[in-house]
């Protein structure tokens, strides 16, 4: 039995205790008996229209606590495979975004280091450039997995290289990002120019705007995902603007037409046997959030990222047992 899992709420309420995600043991040092760590990352000087996303990871925790180890539409009991705590927050500089880069790089080194894979909780879009800089250390370049109304690869914003609408450029810039293997979905909303999406294009990111995936369907994008990414490691970030504002109210730049819920989980289920080594989610911001919309379905995706991770160790470990009989 993995060391560590949710409390039992059928022995402890879940208004008991601390806020951790999915009311996982609250641990700050790793060790070899963690498969994944949920951190927060409550950074949002990177934000060009509403701030308050630095107050997200609070939120989704928040939420979180309603959610049970079983996965019922993966067919799953997730604990049974992996392990996993609450890392707590990363610190970082507010108003500072190179000093906040710095600290989140150094935050999820040791992690990463440890074969560990994080879930980082935003925050807005920029923290992503941290995160990329740790894991690219290890894994060297991978491949980004981006649901997301906007494609964040402007060159500058307010004429600043560094902020939400820009990380992905300076990730491929610093050679973080393998763009012959890198997919954005979701792109939609009015723009300065059509270079705005040519850009994206341009750097070597294969771009579907909403209206393509719709017209497509998800099953069809999912398809195209895999092919894609293929076999090396992979980054999954998920802006949860992805999502129409009727699912998700609460955030920094909405875009009308979105995505709903159920093709957002879809596609996420979909994402089965693929080298993760790590994922964020990003961009929630409860002050525009009334009755906790957004952070619902931003903590029912990260729970997803976990199932993710426990159904590709199950899939390993019967592997290995399959080959152990065959010998």
């Amino acid at each position: 039995m993995p060391k560590y899992q949710p409390k039992n709420s059928f022995e402890s309420p879940r208004f008991c205790g601390p806020r951790t995600f999915m009311r996982l043991p609250y641990v700050e040092q790793v060790n070899s008996e963690m498969d994944f760590i949920v951190t927060g990352i409550p950074f949002d000087s990177g934000q060009s229209f509403r701030t308050g996303a630095r107050f997200g990871p609070e939120a989704i925790r928040d939420f979180s606590i309603l959610l049970r180890p079983y996965n019922p539409e993966q067919k799953i009991n997730i604990f049974d495979y992996i392990s996993g705590v609450d890392y707590g927050d990363l610190s970082v500089v507010p108003g500072y975004i190179l000093e906040t880069y710095k600290k989140i790089e150094e935050g999820l080194t040791p992690v990463v280091n440890e074969g560990i894979i994080p879930i980082s909780l935003g925050g807005d879009h920029s923290m992503t450039l941290g995160e990329l800089r740790a894991i690219a250390k290890k894994h060297g370049p991978v491949a980004l997995l981006q649901f997301d109304a906007h494609s964040d690869t402007w060159d500058s914003y307010f004429e600043q290289k560094y902020n939400h609408g820009t990380v992905f450029r300076r990730a491929i810039e610093e050679g973080l990002i393998d763009v012959s293997r890198s997919i954005q979905i979701g792109m939609r909303g009015g723009l300065y120019g059509i270079e705005d999406l040519e850009d994206a294009k341009n750097l070597g990111l294969a771009l579907y705007a909403t209206n393509e995936y719709k017209k497509l369907g998800v099953e069809r994008m999912l398809d195209i995902i895999h092919e894609r990414v293929g076999e090396g490691p992979v980054f999954l970030s998920f802006d949860i603007d992805f999502l129409d504002p009727v699912y998700a109210p609460g955030t920094g730049t909405p875009e009308v037409s979105g995505a709903s819920i159920d093709d957002a989980l879809q596609f996420v289920r979909g994402l089965t046997n693929i080298d993760f080594v790590g994922f964020d989610l990003v961009e929630v911001l409860p002050a525009y959030d009334h009755g906790q919309i957004t952070a619902a379905a931003a903590a029912n995706i990260v729970y997803e990222f976990i199932t993710l991770i426990a159904l590709r160790k199950k899939t390993k470990e019967e592997e290995a047992l399959l080959m152990k009989a065959r010998d």
